[in-house]
């Protein structure tokens, strides 16, 4: 036991996909998960701290107050539990629960992973099977079931999977009655990836336009912005050049059109002044062009 704790310890924290496990995939038990970085805890069912964010949960039973609709899960976070039951307050300073945050307001995709003890219909009955990626789309603490305070945390599939872009959605609602399921089409997408963190990083969260940076209850908040959108029509690419940091009021103006950038880095349109660029990230000027023709500014 002493060697799998001093293992998991050793092992980096991975994000996103593991290559050559896929969505589906069944373990035999919890220490075939944590080869690769998959799931470096042997009992602990967060993967993941207050400073880097979270890359794994397993919903394995062990929380009363946990919910789970298939591509809605509301997971409780981590402390105060006993054989299934809460026995005292959790708090957000909890490493697994401030992780959960992190992960929150950096947009980075939680790997879910669901056990045989897991009361669901779509837990495996026995072993651990991956469900895929998910998003922490809203965090909150409310009393549980128990009486005492609970982390809780939205979580929305935002996998590759196609067939389930058709979900049964839940109507949330934090009062005590019964949630009202409708039927609707959804598109789950991952908020930021790899290259958008390390881009927002590179920045240390702080706007190239203004320079703010929205300080969180444990980290700071920025969005990665593509300059040439992913997927069709646009098809631009996920590289550093093609990635700008901005603050959520001007990602929005930016993706609207309401300003662009010139190929010397001055702002065009509604706004004035010039973009800031580290001096080691450099910028795809046919993206820019590609940006302002969208937009009229050429």
């Amino acid at each position: 036991m002493h060697a799998v704790k001093r293992m998991a310890k050793a092992k980096k924290i991975v994000f996103g996909e593991i290559p050559g496990i896929q969505e589906g995939h069944w373990f035999e038990n919890r220490k075939k998960m944590m080869i690769g970085s998959f799931h470096r805890q042997w009992a602990g069912g967060i993967d993941g701290n207050g400073k880097d964010g979270v890359a794994a949960i397993v919903l394995s039973g062990g929380y009363e107050d946990d919910e789970d609709w298939g591509n809605v899960i509301i997971y409780t976070g981590a402390g105060g539990n006993k054989s299934g039951k809460q026995i005292s307050d959790q708090t957000w300073e909890n490493k697994g629960n401030a992780g959960l945050l992190v992960s929150m307001d950096q947009g980075l995709p939680v790997r879910v992973i669901r056990g045989y003890k897991h009361k669901s219909n779509f837990s495996p009955q026995t072993g651990y099977t991956y469900a895929g990626l998910y998003s922490v789309v809203r965090a909150w603490r409310e009393d549980g079931k128990s009486g005492f305070k609970i982390c809780r945390v939205l979580l929305e599939y935002c996998g590759n999977n196609a067939e389930k872009v058709r979900v049964n959605d839940i109507e949330l609602n934090y009062s005590k009655g019964k949630p009202e399921r409708k039927n609707s089409t959804v598109l789950r997408t991952i908020r930021d990836t790899k290259m958008a963190h390390s881009i927002k990083q590179l920045y240390k969260y702080e706007c190239q336009v203004c320079g703010f940076t929205i300080k969180t209850k444990v980290t700071r908040y920025a969005e990665g912005a593509h300059i040439r959108p992913l997927g069709i029509p646009h098809n631009g690419d996920d590289c550093a050049d093609n990635i700008i940091c901005l603050c959520p009021n001007h990602h929005v103006m930016f993706d609207k059109g309401l300003f662009s950038i010139s190929d010397n880095l001055q702002l065009i349109g509604s706004l004035q002044g010039k973009l800031n660029v580290h001096k080691t990230h450099k910028l795809n000027i046919a993206n820019l062009k590609y940006h302002r023709e969208c937009h009229g500014f050429s």
